[in-house]
């Protein structure tokens, strides 16, 4: 079941505080879903050699679904791909574009809690997570890992992707930092165009 929620005045104050940092406007969305963006970044070819059938996906700050979508094909009708945005207009776009592809029913979309994920009900059931191009806008970057480390099994993958044009190499490498700190262990550095890349794994206690 697909889900954003009706909002109270103050649900929406704490939802904003989330990633209300330097967020890209919701305006924005329809052209980060443009077919030509595939050219530099094809979703399949990204999130495809970690996702497969089955499955349960996280992915914050998705926007209107431009790797949402692709997914939620690859996990199939018997996995479930949880995407998180601050912003309901986001979500709605989102929401609209599944609807036409019939995919509505492997994706669990919501708002965040204040500067948490508010997935308590995913805890170590996550197999793998997506953080494209995101990460830089959330003003609380170390509780925004902890929260994916939280929901990862054991084991669990991240892809952690910034965009190079925005976020300078020295800041990647200081968040890969504060992911050790939240327990993640650096396993790979993907190759995707115009971007910082890692993988990361849960680390196994």
């Amino acid at each position: 079941m697909l889900t954003t929620g009706v909002l109270d005045r103050r649900s929406r104050i704490d939802s904003f505080t989330f990633m209300a940092h330097r967020v890209c406007p919701w305006w924005a969305g329809y052209f980060l879903v443009s077919p030509l963006r595939r050219w530099m970044h094809d979703p399949a070819a990204i999130v495809g050699p970690y996702v497969s059938e089955g499955m349960t996906v996280l992915e914050p700050g998705p926007g209107m679904g431009f790797f949402t979508l692709e997914l939620a094909r690859c996990v199939g009708s018997k996995g479930r791909v949880i995407a998180i945005d601050v912003q309901p207009k986001m979500l709605a776009g989102l929401v609209k574009r599944a609807a036409k592809l019939g995919l509505c029913d492997r994706i669990d979309a919501r708002l965040p809690k204040g500067e948490r994920l508010g997935i308590e009900d995913y805890a170590g059931k996550v197999d793998f997570a997506l953080a494209f191009a995101m990460v830089h806008e959330v003003p609380n970057s170390s509780a925004l890992l902890a929260d994916l480390h939280t929901a990862l099994k054991p084991g669990g993958r991240l892809l952690f992707a910034e965009p190079a044009g925005h976020v300078r190499a020295q800041a990647f490498e200081a968040t890969l930092a504060q992911a050790s700190v939240a327990g993640f262990v650096l396993e790979s550095r993907p190759t995707i165009r115009r971007s910082h890349a890692a993988v990361l794994v849960g680390r196994v206690t």
